[in-house]
């Protein structure tokens, strides 16, 4: 299955999986084109130094979400793209995308969803006073961060955590977690029934190491 990657930052989720295709961790999923719409992104960066083609669509350029997104669909059609991967893109997508990519675009999110959807995860959750929080791949829907849930990780906020620590090792755990998604997509193993998501085979999604010894 051919992946395409949309991406607004630096792109360590992305890098994630071009390193998890590198060790042949991704299955028949295979990487052919990264898409960003600022210029600057870091993961344009990452993309090249990987051999992977890449494009720049600044949503500045278009008049409308609609018109942005039809360029964005161009794109990827013409990479021959199956399967959408978000790695912090910072876009809402227009049900004009949706519509071209049917289930078939995900997006990893740094928290339990459907707690603390939005910007600033991580801050919500330590904010909040949460005891655990994590990570979650859902696939995205017209909402924010409210689509069906495919898989989660759950990290324990630690008594000593500040913001950045927390951030840091839920971070870890997005980079293991978006991975073994995108492979398991691809192996067609993930099958949606309303919003139900079932996995087949191998379980995806494990507690923090840390967990599991509490």
């Amino acid at each position: 299955m051919k992946v395409g990657v949309l991406a607004s930052g630096g792109g360590t989720n992305l890098q994630a999986l071009i390193d998890a295709g590198a060790r042949g961790e991704l299955g028949p999923a295979r990487l052919v084109v990264v898409g960003a719409n600022l210029a600057e992104c870091g993961a344009l960066e990452r993309a090249a130094r990987a051999g992977i083609p890449t494009f720049i669509c600044s949503h500045k350029d278009f008049a409308s979400r609609t018109e942005f997104d039809h360029a964005l669909v161009d794109e990827l059609r013409r990479h021959g793209v199956g399967l959408v991967a978000l790695a912090g893109f910072m876009r809402i997508l227009t049900p004009t995308f949706l519509a071209a990519f049917p289930h078939r675009v995900v997006n990893i999110h740094p928290a339990l969803l459907p707690a603390f959807p939005g910007v600033h995860a991580q801050k919500q959750a330590f904010d909040y006073g949460a005891r655990f929080s994590g990570c979650t791949v859902h696939f995205v829907d017209a909402g924010t961060d409210s689509g069906p849930i495919i898989a989660q990780t759950v990290v324990p906020v630690l008594d000593g955590d500040d913001e950045e620590s927390l951030r840091l090792r839920i971070l870890a755990e997005e980079h293991r977690l978006f991975p073994a998604v995108v492979r398991a997509i691809a192996e067609g193993r993930v099958s949606l029934d309303g919003r139900r998501v079932q996995v087949s085979g191998t379980p995806i999604g494990l507690a923090d190491s840390r967990l599991r010894s509490l």
